[in-house]
């Protein structure tokens, strides 16, 4: 690595450990938001929306109507926030599985065969891939990478840096067609219309041009990996209750890879075939009369993983001898979730703070002023939609729904792009890029202190900073690859999709 860069990012981690706790940051963030939201409604702070032209104003969330609003919100703010229930549960069958030895197991024999490069890029494609599993990455691929990567006998925040920069950076991209695609592909279609009446986008507008990105990023993020990441980890000692925990898990894992995985095998089976029969027509019970990808089963795949990890580790841990009652499985779901507590208390603040923004409209307005600076800026086309990826990159590390940043934007750049002879498609596939690629990067991003919270379990006492640090080689791989590809495509004139 070289110095000038090592020295950035030992910047960038110490100036970010520098901040306060985690908890008290977003303590201090929710101060923050109703003060600015108080000043900004004095000064009269507005935006007209992009699309129907009404006047968006800032919210006092200290007035009178704002304070009952946060009393009422509270709790629901806290229960319906997306990560919690998610991560919750997730982390109750994972639990059960990592402590019966189901996961470390097996993977010791595993990592022979898949170790190095090869190794890091599973992860990273993995993680990319995950996106149609909706939540599932960050909640059971991003821990497993860790272990996974230390019974490799590399650091565990690599494993959890490669497969946070798949899961979150490599959003966008994917083999498959998702429900991203035919959100986006929907509002362009709207805001194309406002010049051509009869121009529809089609849902696979972007295809072409994700499915190579998937090997792109995937191959980006191997190489910043082994390039910077590693290197820089190397001075990061593990806690030692880590290590513990792992020599643990492994302890005894001849007796369960004889019996204990001839058992979880033949119920893998048989849940696969249950699962199987839910899905073999539209009309079966894990369906409903819908595609796969908008099924109930897709939209609780994270509660099937969860069921199918819970019920395996428990045949793990009898059937190996490692477990004797059921009393196992109930230590090992309230060890797991005991290890959440600190997860919880800052989820509960980051809740707030993320309602806090949304009801004072601060985000919104700052998307539209950002969006309204590039109509502004007079430059050639190809330029515009260079700029436009950064434009989208900064204004994704303050608002974090990428369907609520596109439906503002995309009626403003669309249509303008569209005058100077870019196609819908490829300001659609722009703005995916800069909105992936920064989204390893902003704490704002709701699924950051998630991640935090998995890298803690390694080394309690790391810092925000580090996370951030760890991860800006992989945002700035993945903007200037992204771009640089999607580049070289239009000017060779490839399709980006059908």
């Amino acid at each position: 690595m070289s110095q000038p860069v090592d020295r950035f990012l030992s910047y960038v981690e110490r100036a970010g450990n520098r901040l306060p706790h985690p908890t008290l940051l977003f303590i201090w963030l929710c101060g923050f938001v109703l003060l600015a939201s108080a000043m900004a409604s004095a000064l009269g702070v507005s935006t007209s929306h992009p699309t129907t032209g009404e006047l968006l104003s800032a919210n006092n969330l200290l007035s009178g109507e704002g304070v009952a609003r946060i009393l009422q919100n509270t709790v629901s703010n806290f229960t319906s926030f997306a990560p919690v229930g998610t991560v919750l549960i997730a982390m109750l069958g994972l639990g059960v599985a990592e402590r019966s030895g189901l996961i470390s197991d097996p993977l010791s024999g595993l990592v022979q065969h898949a170790k190095g490069h090869g190794l890091t890029f599973t992860v990273v494609f993995a993680g990319v891939m995950s996106s149609l599993a909706a939540d599932a990455g960050y909640v059971v691929l991003i821990p497993l990478a860790a272990i996974i990567f230390q019974q490799a006998g590399r650091h565990p925040l690599a494993g959890i840096a490669a497969a946070f920069a798949g899961v979150s950076g490599g959003y966008s991209a994917n083999l498959l067609l998702g429900p991203f695609d035919a959100v986006l592909s929907g509002i362009s279609t709207a805001a194309a219309q406002l010049i051509e009446p009869s121009m529809s986008v089609s849902v696979a507008a972007n295809y072409w041009f994700m499915l190579v990105s998937v090997f792109v990023v995937s191959t980006l993020a191997t190489w910043v990996t082994a390039r910077w990441v590693e290197p820089r980890l190397s001075g990061i000692l593990v806690d030692s209750a880590s290590e513990k925990e792992t020599a643990d898990a492994t302890h005894g894992s001849s007796i369960s890879l004889s019996g204990g995985l001839k058992a979880v095998g033949i119920f893998t089976v048989l849940f696969i075939l249950v699962v199987a029969s839910g899905l073999v027509s539209e009309s079966s019970w894990l369906r409903q009369g819908k595609d796969v990808i908008s099924s109930p089963f897709m939209k609780g795949i994270v509660v099937v993983i969860s069921i199918y990890a819970l019920l395996s580790g428990y045949i793990y841990g009898r059937v190996s001898g490692r477990w004797r009652s059921g009393r196992d499985l109930i230590d090992a779901m309230e060890a797991s979730m005991a290890t959440m507590a600190g997860y919880l208390v800052l989820m509960f603040f980051a809740a707030q703070f993320v309602a806090y923004f949304a009801w004072s409209n601060l985000g919104i307005i700052l998307a539209v002023q950002g969006a309204d600076l590039l109509t502004e800026i007079n430059a050639p086309a190809p330029i515009l939609l260079v700029v436009f990826i950064f434009v989208a990159a900064l204004i994704n590390l303050f608002v974090g729904s990428g369907s609520a940043k596109w439906a503002l934007l995309a009626p403003v750049f669309v249509p303008m792009l569209m005058l100077v002879g870019i196609p819908p498609e490829a300001t659609q596939v722009a703005f995916r890029i800069g909105d992936s690629s920064t989204n390893i990067i902003t704490p704002l991003m709701p699924y950051f202190g998630v991640v935090l919270a998995f890298a803690q379990h390694y080394k309690k006492d790391l810092g925000m900073g580090t996370v951030i640090s760890m991860m800006l080689p992989y945002s700035v791989a993945f903007m200037l690859g992204w771009t640089l590809l999607l580049i070289g495509w239009l000017l060779l004139g490839w399709p980006l999709g059908w």
